[in-house]
């Protein structure tokens, strides 16, 4: 009996990706994505600060990371499926509170709830329960659901726009908790399956060598920190992009425009990876590749003037692949059977920096420009080539 347990998930593979796609789409554009167009009708119609506004997303991203590893537990013991609809009732919920919050402390907790709802409704958790139900053969899903993920600001910043205009920015979270409460729960409950019967995490009587304990810990040293300095790059030209390339003589409209290149090169590296990847090499060399590109984008935004398209696709690329290879590279250099667990745990320190880096920046902005922001970033991603070149000396070991 047990043999033939893989083949329903098999044959529901498809609809399980497409399914989590949809609710990955809603859950980054309603939680991550939503200050982008929500925060300047929140600070005119409340009279808070837009710093005080955007802080929210800080502290629903630090309540996400520091929760995190309990998130991945929840999913190696029980599955995806309640951990997942959780998350849909508490951004739901979350939204219905911060439609509804008309004094500052109620704010930030509407945005707590967001936190909470982010640690068991984002990609960690999406790429935890694919983990958990198809181990090592999860590669190919994960590469899908980023394909989905990559949408979420393209479909849900216009319907955040058409929303505010049209009702104000209260009656658009309002509409985004409906949304969660009759797409994302329904597809949670009914389509992600149960997972297979969980391996027990060994007893320390029962492990390895002493050696082999110090060489998975070095490996998830090296991968919690590669992981951090992509996350705080990734989070701090986020925000502070269009900043940065006026700054440089770039008027708002084109830095608009090149900043929209951002976007379709994430899609398309993940469609490459798709292609060429297909489990033929070790998503190794996809996370090398990744911070390759990320380390080439950010120094050509820093010593170039002429060649600003090309540093934002190079860095798009490389952060449209590192999404990939975060979610599939543990499962081949640790115990897959604690692939929803680990996920928790690697999660953390990277949302914790998301969430203090747009800080950082600013603080960077207003010390010494755009320049000192860009050498920053340059130099930490420089440090994450050579963490990763170890990384790969390693896997090879």
């Amino acid at each position: 009996m047990k043999t033939e347990a893989p083949a329903p998930l098999a044959r529901n593979r498809h609809v399980l990706v497409s399914a989590l796609g949809v609710t990955q789409i809603l859950a980054w554009g309603s939680s991550y994505y939503l200050p982008a167009v929500l925060a300047a009708p929140i600070a005119r119609d409340t009279d808070w600060s837009l710093a005080s506004v955007v802080a929210g997303l800080s502290c629903g991203l630090l309540l996400a990371g520091l929760v995190s590893p309990i998130t991945g537990r929840l999913i190696q013991r029980h599955g995806g499926r309640p951990v997942l609809a959780a998350g849909s009732l508490l951004l739901a919920a979350a939204h219905s509170l911060l439609a509804s919050a008309t004094a500052y402390p109620l704010y930030l907790l509407a945005w707590l709830l967001m936190g909470l709802g982010m640690s068991s409704g984002l990609y960690d958790a999406g790429f935890a329960t694919l983990g958990r139900l198809y181990g090592q053969g999860a590669r190919s899903a994960i590469t899908n659901l980023t394909l989905f993920g990559g949408f979420a600001s393209t479909v849900c910043w216009p319907l955040s726009a058409f929303l505010v205009e049209h009702g104000g920015w209260r009656i658009a979270c309002l509409s985004y908790a409906a949304i969660h409460l009759a797409i994302g729960l329904p597809l949670h409950l009914w389509v992600i399956p149960s997972p297979p019967a969980a391996a027990p995490a060994p007893a320390r009587a029962e492990r390895k060598e002493v050696s082999t304990e110090g060489r998975a810990r070095t490996r998830f040293i090296l991968l919690a920190s590669i992981q951090t300095l992509a996350a705080m790059i990734a989070s701090m030209l986020s925000v502070h992009l269009l900043t940065l390339l006026q700054l440089r003589g770039v008027g708002l409209a084109a830095a608009v425009g090149l900043g929209a290149l951002v976007g379709p090169s994430q899609v398309g590296a993940r469609v490459a990876e798709l292609l060429i990847g297909r489990n033929r090499h070790h998503p190794i060399w996809t996370m090398l590749a990744s911070v390759s590109l990320l380390a080439a984008g950010v120094w050509l935004l820093l010593t170039s003037q002429t060649f600003v398209a090309l540093a934002l696709i190079l860095y798009g690329a490389g952060n449209g692949i590192h999404t990939i290879a975060r979610g599939a590279l543990p499962l081949v250099l640790f115990d897959p059977q604690q692939y929803a667990a680990l996920m928790g745990k690697l999660a953390t320190p990277s949302l914790i920096v998301q969430a203090a880096a747009p800080s950082i920046g600013a603080l960077l902005l207003d010390m010494g420009g755009g320049n000192l922001v860009l050498t920053t970033l340059a130099l930490a991603a420089t440090v994450n080539v050579g963490l990763c070149a170890c990384l790969v000396a390693a896997v090879r070991r």
